[in-house]
């Protein structure tokens, strides 16, 4: 299983994937953290995504997609990250190291991190 942070996830969704995160995602199942349909949202309120989040299409693509549930756990864990982010970022990087998941992200300062595992 693979963990999607958002902007993965939002491409995906979009059908807009680079040809390696396309080779990467057809070839698992996918979740994200429980962070994720909120910072879409968020996007959405702000006007920097363009999505209908009460589209029954994209109301089923992510139903379909396991959501990881923030937990003292996940909160925790981002303590011991070895960079620092906006604290979805965090979570979403932290969810990938509790539940030992390659995380899928074009996240410059996440993919340089040598304790989140990443999808490669």
């Amino acid at each position: 299983m693979l963990n999607l942070d958002t902007h993965v996830l939002v491409h995906a969704l979009n059908g807009d994937l680079k040809l390696r995160e396309r080779e990467i995602l057809s070839a698992d199942t996918w979740s994200i953290s429980g962070i994720v349909p909120w910072e879409i949202a968020k996007l959405v309120q702000l006007g920097r995504l363009d999505m209908d989040l009460d589209d029954p299409d994209v109301v089923r693509a992510l139903a379909k997609i396991h959501t990881w549930p923030l937990t003292l756990e996940i909160c925790r864990a981002t303590h011991d990250l070895d960079f620092r982010s906006d604290p979805a970022d965090e979570l979403i990087a932290a969810t990938s190291r509790v539940h030992n998941l390659p995380l899928v992200t074009r996240d410059r300062t996440i993919r340089r991190s040598k304790l989140v595992p990443l999808a490669r």
